[in-house]
């Protein structure tokens, strides 16, 4: 399955924690990332991830194609403020086709946690 990995800078670093964290489920599975985002789980798992263009680069709409392909299984975007993160509009449209092509979307670690657990027993 593809899962697609996301946060902006304010987010990263509890984004890192968790691929770490689970990162005997992740390596079962192919991750995706923008530039930066994968670099950091890159380094902190030693997981490979294939990368995409930073965000404000047009990451976040390769990432969109990606969801409208049909290619991503599951979808971990942690965001921070609205108002500081510069990443509103590409989380909007993440967060608008995921629900639209039905794609698991976890916005915080509660919800990543309960996904990764759900993929580790099978239920996707």
């Amino acid at each position: 399955m593809y899962i697609c990995l996301t946060a902006d800078n304010s987010k990263k670093a509890l984004l890192v924690n968790f691929c770490i964290a689970y990162k005997g489920i992740l390596k079962k599975h192919q991750l995706l990332a923008t530039e930066m985002t994968g670099k950091h789980v890159e380094q902190a798992t030693g997981l490979p991830v294939i990368k995409f263009l930073p965000g404000g680069m047009g990451g976040g709409h390769q990432l969109t194609n990606e969801i409208m392909n049909g290619d991503i299984g599951l979808m971990i975007c942690f965001h921070g403020s609205a108002y500081t993160s510069g990443f509103e509009d590409d989380y909007e449209e993440i967060a608008r086709l995921c629900v639209l092509y039905n794609v698991p979307l976890a916005t915080n670690i509660a919800t990543a946690e309960c996904l990764i657990q759900c993929l580790m027993r099978g239920d996707f």
